[in-house]
């Protein structure tokens, strides 16, 4: 009876080495905000140097002059152009979709074959058979097949978020690679929002945001986890189960 229970052991405590215990009893920890992409394209050290602008009596130009042409004049474009730089991501979906879809399909055949006269085999062979059958009729097939589908979808989904991203990488078409992500924790439960994709610096508006829409490849997460998040899923012996039995 020993030997029998410890298989089951050994695999109950392979499953528990499976759960993340890290918020037990208390909050869940925060992401790490160093050594992420948009970490190191912050500290890129072209951004650290910036060019200074002089002018032609050799006097460096103050923060404000209207002479300056880099963003930090006062008619500066100050949005996101270059690696390392900020912009703030609006995501507003308000979307709904309805289909419904309906098959019906029947077919029906008949076929008989009837070998009355192959030289004067069928009747030698019925001489063989049962008083009153003959292979006069010696095939008849009848089918009837019939499928009928049903099928409907219904979706209505609504999401309002701001996040601010990261330029993190230049394509060298001009396009900019983007990523960020939000952590808001709230007693016992994270929500953590991320998004990325890539964006045409043209599309950023003169406020240096920009929608969901016009970002291409846009890979938007919206979840969380804590203990709320704990109850809502199945427990992992549970969901071993289910991909385990055919049942």
């Amino acid at each position: 009876m020993t030997r029998s229970l410890l298989p089951l052991a050994l695999a109950a405590l392979a499953l528990s080495g499976c759960i993340d215990r890290s918020h037990l009893g208390k909050p869940p920890n925060f992401s790490p905000d160093i050594h992420t992409p948009e970490y190191r394209a912050m500290m890129d050290p072209a951004r650290k140097g910036a060019d200074l602008v002089y002018s032609p009596y050799g006097n460096e130009l103050p923060e404000a002059s209207l002479w300056r042409r880099d963003r930090g004049s006062l008619l500066g474009d100050r949005r996101a152009m270059s690696e390392g730089d900020i912009l703030t991501v609006v995501i507003e979906i308000d979307e709904s979709a309805a289909i419904s879809n309906s098959t019906d399909r029947s077919r029906s055949g008949a076929n008989n074959l009837g070998v009355p006269q192959l030289l004067g085999i069928p009747q030698r062979l019925s001489g063989l058979l049962p008083d009153g059958a003959s292979y006069d009729n010696a095939v008849s097939v009848d089918s009837t097949s019939s499928h009928s589908g049903d099928g409907s979808v219904s979706r209505n989904e609504q999401l309002t978020l701001r996040v601010a991203a990261t330029v993190v990488d230049v394509l060298p078409n001009g396009v900019l690679a983007i990523s960020g992500n939000q952590e808001v924790r709230v007693n016992f439960e994270l929500r953590e929002l991320l998004v990325s994709g890539y964006v045409r610096p043209e599309d950023i508006s003169r406020q240096n945001e920009i929608t969901y829409d016009k970002i291409a490849s846009a890979r938007v997460s919206y979840g969380g986890r804590g203990q709320i998040t704990d109850m809502q899923q199945p427990r992992i012996g549970q969901q071993v189960l289910d991909r385990v039995l055919p049942f």
